[in-house]
């Protein structure tokens, strides 16, 4: 009798753990979904003529080559800037590990290389991260109020215009492709570094 009552109140126990489970990963699946549907979102604006500035935000460089990630947002710049002749470019991007030049300077060779002249294009080559990128490039926008257009990767528009914005930057997000090797494990990457994004905007910092 008293083995049935423990083996009862054991199955119980297990039974209540496994529905706590069920819910933490339905509610899981639940915010992961709201944020690919604003990730999803942040690729749907629309996107102004003849903006006044663009900013590239840095991606990895190997060596002096551009990783692919980066060569689309470099692609993606120099289309709307061979549409829109006064614009002016902001490649911004430090130096990280592995990285023999700066991300800036492989931005500005690339758009150099498919015809942008080199007096459009302005250096920011010491931020690191996409706060950085967005806060040191600010730094070198003579009217913040001004019309601008950022480039990044598609998964990355949403968390970048949402820091920009917070920055007083009037920008839209004008998206690249992601490499599709890439794209699981950008996406991941992304819904832990927009949570990141929302903790700290709560908690004031």
């Amino acid at each position: 009798m008293f083995n049935n009552e423990r083996i009862s109140k054991r199955g119980k126990t297990v039974n209540k753990a496994v529905k706590l489970i069920i819910i933490v990963v339905v509610l899981i699946m639940v915010y992961f979904g709201f944020l690919h549907m604003k990730i999803q979102e942040g690729k749907q604006q629309a996107i102004p003529e003849e903006a006044d500035y663009l900013i590239i935000l840095g991606a990895r460089v190997k060596g002096t080559i551009p990783t692919l990630s980066l060569q689309y947002r470099i692609d993606k710049a120099a289309e709307y800037l061979k549409e829109n002749e006064q614009t002016v470019a902001i490649v911004s991007g430090g130096k990280g590990p592995g990285e023999d030049i700066s991300e800036a300077q492989a931005m500005q060779q690339g758009l150099i290389e498919q015809g942008i002249e080199e007096a459009r294009i302005i250096m920011e080559d010491k931020s690191t991260t996409t706060y950085e990128n967005i806060v040191f490039s600010k730094a070198l926008i003579p009217d913040p109020a001004a019309q601008g257009v950022m480039v990044s990767n598609d998964f990355h528009i949403y968390r970048a215009v949402a820091i920009a914005t917070k920055q007083g930057l009037n920008i839209k997000g004008l998206p690249a492709k992601t490499p599709k090797v890439a794209v699981p494990k950008s996406y991941i990457r992304e819904y832990l570094a927009i949570t990141k994004y929302y903790l700290t905007e709560l908690s004031g910092k």
